[in-house]
């Protein structure tokens, strides 16, 4: 198939691996605020062209009041309560193997997973996930929600690029090393 449409989990995290205080406030992600410093952030999206996030996610995006940044790439919202589409979203209820499957049939770029942590459960679950960029921000928030829920898969990850920034910011890219990569 030539270059594979990668699924990326591209988040930040705490040192003590939350994503978002317990009331889902992400306020502390600007400690690491930088004047130009956007860790890669922008190249990585020109990198994509589809968008995966759960709906609170979705609705925090929505509550910063700006425009919805992946309006020119595909974005589905992983819900259970909505369906259907508005402006921004499609509403997508299914199984998410199915949907990747589906996603890959067509070319295109990679596909970006952003969060939230049930939806990474999932595709860690069902190892649709090819490849993860986290970075660490400089804090401990003590409780709140997890980057990784538990799970009862193991999934083996290779370090490939590590970087660290003025900030104290932390950026770590895995990729998943699975059985059938390594008989090639």
């Amino acid at each position: 198939m030539g270059n594979p449409r990668k699924v990326i989990v591209y988040i930040a995290q705490s040192v003590d691996g939350f994503i978002a205080k317990k009331d889902d406030d992400i306020s502390w992600l600007s400690i690491v605020d930088a004047p130009g410093e956007d860790y890669g952030y922008m190249e990585f999206v020109e990198s994509v062209d589809t968008v995966i996030m759960g709906r609170r996610t979705y609705e925090k995006v929505l509550s910063f009041g700006m425009e919805f940044p992946h309006k020119e790439r595909k974005t589905y919202v992983l819900s259970n309560s909505k369906e259907g589409s508005d402006e921004n979203v499609e509403y997508y209820s299914g199984d998410v193997k199915e949907l990747i499957n589906n996603i890959r049939t067509t070319s295109g770029k990679h596909i970006f997973v952003d969060g939230g942590a049930e939806v990474i459960k999932e595709f860690v679950r069902q190892d649709l996930i090819d490849e993860y960029v986290i970075s660490t921000v400089p804090i401990l928030i003590g409780d709140g929600v997890r980057l990784f829920k538990g799970s009862d898969r193991e999934n083996k990850l290779e370090l490939v690029e590590s970087n660290s920034f003025p900030t104290g910011l932390v950026q770590n890219r895995y990729i998943v090393v699975r059985e059938e990569d390594k008989q090639v």
